[in-house]
């Protein structure tokens, strides 16, 4: 969808790979707080944000930590989020 490598988990997308930065699948409530953060930035998407999704950029995954925040705020709201509907075919 996004053009990268998208990483599932649960039949959810969670983390996506896009070029050189990663694409993070967020709660939605702490959007606003996660944009606030270094290298991070919205995703928009045919002309306009989606909010729950970010762009991290190397800028923000310098050590570790910075790498686990974004992977841990990915797969707490995987949890909660809500699969796509499965296309019939």
């Amino acid at each position: 969808m996004f053009g990268g490598t998208c990483f599932m988990l649960n039949g959810k997308m969670c983390v996506d790979v896009v070029k050189d930065e990663k694409m993070c699948r967020i709660n939605p409530d702490v959007y606003e707080e996660a944009l606030q953060k270094e290298g991070c930035r919205e995703m928009v998407f045919t002309g306009k944000p989606m909010k729950g999704y970010v762009f991290v950029s190397e800028e923000g995954m310098k050590t570790k930590k910075e790498f686990d925040y974004w992977i841990n705020l990915c797969l707490e709201f995987n949890r909660k989020a809500k699969s796509s509907k499965k296309k019939k075919k």
